[in-house]
This record gives C-alpha cells, structure tokens and sequence, in this order.
C-alpha cells in the first residue's frame, strides 16, 4: 500500500517542479504570441483534467475562442498535448500498481506451493515423537 502511494505522488511531484515557471511564462519567453500562450496554458489544464489529473481544472476563455484566432489554436494544442501526457502518467501509474499486484500474487502463489509440496512430503511421516517438542 506504501508503494502505491509513492507511485500516485510521483505525477504530483512532476507538477510541483515545473510549477516554478509556467508553460505560459515559459512560451512568452520563447516568442510566442501571448494570446497563444494563454491559450495553451487554458487548454492543457482542461487537457490534463480530461486525462485524469486531480489537480487541474477544466479552463477555457469561450469569448477569446471564439474571436482570437491564436488563443484558440493555442487552447487546442495544449489540450491535445496535456490530455495525451495526463493520459499517459495514468497509464504508467496503474501499470506499475498491476505489476506489484502481480508480484505479490507471484510470492503468495510459490509461498502455497511451498506449503503444499511440504504436507505432501510429511504425508504418512509419523510425527507423533516431536509433541514434545512443542513447549
């Protein structure tokens, strides 16, 4: 349960350190439009919402959609971006929770087949002497 834990951080920890400069502050910086730029930034918080993130929510400026040309290719492309990478970390996350699911399901099956081979081998064997052994 710990490790599950751990794993469902790691998409937290991801947005806590790029947190620190924004993907629109980043755009800005690098040239793009801003209405671009704010567009982008909307659209992959509602994209990171529709692939799972608990940590976003849905964003959208409809009057700038519909009348800036560059906001409403930016809010697209970072919905499709966002959406696609949330998507993708929700995968990983139940990826890696089924293989550990599957490795316990692995220890406790060799652990009853332990058990199993050991009665079968102490079948018939009088143990009855080693009562005494107990206490």
């Amino acid at each position: 349960m710990k490790s599950k834990i751990i794993l469902l951080l790691i998409p937290l920890s991801l947005l806590i350190i790029t947190a620190c400069q924004s993907t629109r502050d980043s755009m800005v910086e690098q040239g793009y439009p801003l209405a671009y730029a704010d567009g982008f930034q909307d659209g992959c918080d509602s994209g990171n919402k529709a692939g799972g993130s608990l940590f976003d929510q849905f964003k959208k400026d409809v009057t700038r959609f519909n009348s800036e040309t560059d906001y409403a290719q930016g809010w697209s492309d970072g919905f499709r971006q966002c959406e696609t990478e949330q998507e993708s970390i929700q995968r990983q996350v139940r990826m890696s929770i089924e293989q550990q699911n599957l490795q316990q399901q692995k220890k406790t099956n060799e652990l009853a087949e332990q058990h199993a081979l050991e009665r079968e081998v102490m079948k018939g064997v009088d143990t009855s002497g080693l009562k005494s052994l107990e206490n």
